[in-house]
């Protein structure tokens, strides 16, 4: 049976935190070049369907996990506090691998950067879910300690507010539309990069209610990762449409 090597806990969280790094160095100038800031001149070769795409991509975030569980001999039941963490996890990513892409009506994807999410979301999805089934170590009334409550409440508050950016950023386009437009209503009314805010908040909830490193160590991923992609969309917003509002912030309402 696998056991808890803390020390694997923390080499592989420190590289997540550079990782973070990495991403923000190589992205806050020039953008991830999929989606909208696609270069026009590209050809549509080695790419996926979004739907196909984004459902490979973030499965392994899921399987992983549940792998690691079903693994464990005998099965961790308790305490209380690490089920439910676990279980907010996996949500999350039950959400966005078998719901939100055979929604989703974006563009087809670069297998390059599909192959390097997958990557991503196994190294991740092993991370998370071995720290949690296999080392932490929470008191049973961790499920009442401020951390664990006002993180869930973050983590609620970010998951919803991703949902919702997604679905409002859908109506946008009929079935079959790739073009672009601005996006109304919900928290898009303040910034324009409100479901990656979202799933900021979402993150670092889960970070304070989880109470560790790897989770840290994720939520600070997160916000390197798809925060410097809210400044660009923003950019392009500006760019792109003259009655874009001016009074919108790229990520944070009324900050940034």
């Amino acid at each position: 049976s696998m056991q808890c090597f803390p020390g694997l806990v923390l080499a592989l969280s420190s590289l997540l935190g550079a990782l973070a790094l990495l991403q923000l160095s190589l992205y806050l100038r020039v953008p991830s070049r999929y989606g909208k800031h696609e270069e026009r001149l590209c050809r549509p070769r080695g790419r996926l369907p979004a739907r196909c795409a984004w459902f490979l991509q973030e499965l392994p975030s899921f399987l992983v996990p549940a792998l690691l569980l079903a693994l464990r001999s005998p099965p961790r039941l308790e305490p209380l506090g690490c089920r439910l963490l676990c279980c907010l996890f996996c949500w999350h990513y039950f959400y966005r691998t078998f719901i939100y892409p055979f929604f989703t009506r974006g563009r087809p994807f670069p297998l390059q950067l599909l192959f390097f999410g997958m990557l991503f979301c196994v190294y991740n999805g092993f991370l998370q879910g071995y720290y949690l089934i296999y080392c932490a170590e929470y008191p049973n009334d961790w499920c009442t300690d401020i951390r664990f409550t006002s993180g869930l409440l973050l983590f609620l508050l970010g998951m919803g507010i991703n949902i919702h950016s997604d679905l409002l950023l859908r109506q946008l386009r009929k079935p079959g539309e790739v073009t672009y437009k601005i996006p109304q209503g919900g928290l898009f009314t303040y910034v324009s990069g409100a479901n990656y805010f979202g799933e900021i908040v979402e993150w670092f909830g889960f970070a304070i209610a989880t109470w560790s490193l790897p989770a840290f160590a994720f939520a600070f991923f997160t916000l390197c990762c798809i925060g410097p992609r809210a400044y660009h969309h923003h950019r392009y917003y500006l760019k792109t449409f003259t009655d874009y509002p001016k009074s919108r912030k790229a990520l944070i309402p009324f900050v940034f």
